[in-house]
């Protein structure tokens, strides 16, 4: 019989402080109803990626923030690619596990904590506190308000579906 896959691994640029402020990791195309049977988040630190949002400066392939899952939303960043997922976690605990990500094409893997060398023992959690702007935040360059997708990412986490499920209809 096959074992139960208990954890999402995910190959992040960013940092721990970005991830809990954002409510979540997020933009990434992943299996939601796979992810949704997983209990926990395994966030490994990709120390070469250069990308404007990559913040992190943890080891390379290190594991350091794991987070109790609980829900698996449509992305909230109206700029990236449509489609993509957000794995928001309830709590979290910062570890420093080095090379628990393995050097896999996909950035997001399906597994289990025993299998990555991670044990829950010892390790101290945080409530996860969500904070109410990491859902749409205004830029300086773009005019207060909400563009079409920013609306529409808050609807379908509000309603707990798909981006793809929501019309907005503008009559002026």
């Amino acid at each position: 019989m096959p074992e139960i896959e208990d954890a999402v691994v995910v190959f992040t640029g960013k940092s721990a402080e970005k991830i809990l402020h954002e409510g979540g990791s997020q933009a990434w195309k992943l299996d939601a109803a796979r992810a949704k049977k997983c209990e926990w988040l395994v966030c490994t630190q990709n120390a070469h990626n250069f990308e404007p949002f990559a913040d992190g400066n943890e080891p390379h392939g290190s594991a350091f923030l794991i987070g109790r899952i609980s829900r698996i939303s449509p992305s909230t960043k109206p700029d990236e690619i449509p489609g993509r997922w957000k794995i928001q976690f309830s709590e979290y605990a910062r570890v420093s596990v080095p090379e628990v990500w393995a050097g896999d094409r996909n950035p997001v893997r399906y597994t289990q904590l025993a299998a990555l060398g991670i044990s829950l023992d010892g390790l101290e959690f945080q409530k996860a506190e969500r904070d109410a702007n990491a859902m749409v935040e205004a830029s300086p360059t773009v005019p207060v308000g909400l563009t079409i997708a920013q609306a529409k990412a808050g609807l379908a986490l509000n309603y707990g579906v798909g981006v793809d499920s929501i019309e907005i209809v503008i009559r002026g």
